[in-house]
């Protein structure tokens, strides 16, 4: 497990998967463990993954200073991966909450991004959030499925905050409840730093009229990629970051909850290896 300093010396770990031109992998969360991520659907047959652990995350250090946990002071920790990976400029892929640090990232340092996949990402950055409406008009698309009775009311209460999330709700972030959705849930909670989760985005994290305006300057290809079946974003608030670039792609995985590259592998890698291997942009 590869290891390189922060800027305020916290040290962070990543993880490598497969061979070829690297691609950095921001996890989701907010604040788990990239490890959920295992390898994107088999992604790493294509590109060399580089998974990063964000501070106080799986086998990265817990920092001194825990308001560094804030999403804009994150990316200080994407840049210094960069920087110890000699990369001039690199392709990122950012997952869910990762997403608005991707788009931060981007903001701050445009110069350095050849092309950016953001899949399933909450527009936090850019001031947008699922709604609770959002979410049960999503989950009633599963109305066919045979746990949905059981589940649904549980999924109201933790909607409405009078319960957390469990086991009983979790089929409504997949797009399909098969044996590989239920072992990665069954994983994918393991780790994460509740404490992180709660700063990641507390005051402060996110200026949404700056980060548009700086996005509007970014020229690196983007693909927003969205699930058909997912609540959170649903595809029409995960279009409004794709339209914040002016040089993105949208598209919608049919079918796909949260994670899409566990409902359709070939279909994900597909869609995401097709992106990454269009025609090179000129550096600005």
């Amino acid at each position: 497990m590869p290891i390189f300093s922060a800027p305020d010396g916290t040290r962070l770990a990543y993880h490598l998967q497969g061979e070829g031109k690297p691609l950095v992998v921001l996890p989701g969360g907010p604040m788990w463990a990239s490890a959920y991520l295992g390898d994107l659907g088999g992604l790493s047959a294509h590109r060399r993954l580089v998974l990063l652990d964000l501070r106080g995350t799986g086998g990265s250090a817990v920092p001194e200073d825990p308001r560094t946990y804030r999403c804009d002071r994150l990316v200080d920790d994407v840049e210094a991966l960069r920087e110890h990976l000699g990369l001039d400029r690199m392709d990122v892929l950012a997952h869910s909450a990762g997403g608005s640090l991707a788009m931060l990232y981007a903001a701050r340092y445009p110069q350095r991004v050849e092309r950016l996949v953001l899949v399933t990402a909450i527009p936090w950055a850019l001031g947008g959030a699922p709604t609770a409406e959002d979410r049960l008009a999503a989950a009633r698309l599963r109305s066919g499925e045979p746990w949905f009775e059981a589940a649904l009311p549980l999924f109201e209460d933790w909607l409405a905050g009078k319960t957390e999330y469990g086991p009983a709700i979790a089929p409504f972030f997949y797009g399909r409840w098969d044996r590989t959705a239920q072992q990665h849930e069954a994983r994918a909670g393991a780790e994460f730093n509740e404490e992180a989760e709660e700063i990641y985005g507390s005051d402060g994290a996110y200026d949404p009229p700056a980060t548009r305006a700086a996005l509007a300057r970014v020229t690196a290809p983007v693909l927003v990629l969205a699930g058909g079946a997912d609540g959170g974003p649903r595809p029409a608030l995960a279009r409004t970051a794709a339209d914040a670039f002016p040089n993105a792609e949208f598209d919608v995985q049919p079918g796909a909850g949260h994670y899409p590259w566990l409902d359709d592998p070939k279909w994900f890698v597909r869609r995401v290896t097709g992106f990454l291997e269009g025609p090179s942009m000129p550096q600005p």
